[in-house]
């Protein structure tokens, strides 16, 4: 498993994506899309997975990502089509990334929850009435048609926080993670 040091002055963000360039270098799409990623309007983000849906990307079942929030977080008004999502295992390593096709993000009302249950649960492999339960309480969602779904060798980071969605570069021309600061 590679492993990224925190003893590099760049934050762990940017040695991940570097890694993910040099990993994936010989994929004929991810290796220049990598490359063009960071210089281009795309967005990059990493996203922690649980069991079984992990795998379910991973295999090209689950073709539709979703996050539910009671509040306003990312990724809630934060992802566009053509962004990178970076794959990570729940306390676990990086395994694998996707590019985001469309983006539906929801104000839920009765009304929003019935289509997305009906468009939206084959494509989500949310087919068990516990995935539903388990976000009844949410009034926020975020679903992302996803493609070129690729695995990458196990990449452990340092990530320490308990957040299940994380903005590593926004599209528009704010202060990202990447940026030192100049402070």
């Amino acid at each position: 498993m590679l492993t990224l040091h925190s003893k590099s002055k760049l934050p762990w963000q940017k040695n991940l994506v570097r890694k993910l360039k040099t990993t994936m270098t010989n994929n004929s799409f991810w290796g220049p899309y990598l490359e063009m990623a960071e210089q281009a309007s795309v967005g990059i983000h990493l996203a922690v997975f649980v069991e079984p849906y992990l795998t379910y990307l991973l295999g090209g079942q689950k073709t539709v990502e979703s996050r539910f929030s009671v509040h306003r977080i990312a990724p809630f008004n934060s992802v566009s089509e053509g962004d990178i999502v970076i794959l990570k295992k729940a306390s676990g390593p990086i395994v694998g990334l996707c590019q985001v096709t469309n983006v539906w993000d929801f104000k839920l009302e009765p009304k929003t929850w019935r289509e997305i249950r009906n468009d939206f649960t084959e494509a989500l492999c949310a087919q068990d009435p516990m995935f539903w339960d388990q976000r009844k309480h949410a009034s926020y969602a975020t679903l992302m048609r996803v493609k070129n779904v690729a695995k990458v060798p196990p990449i452990a980071v340092s990530k320490r926080d308990r957040r299940g969605w994380v903005v590593l570069k926004r599209i528009n021309h704010q202060r990202t993670m990447f940026e030192d600061d100049q402070e």
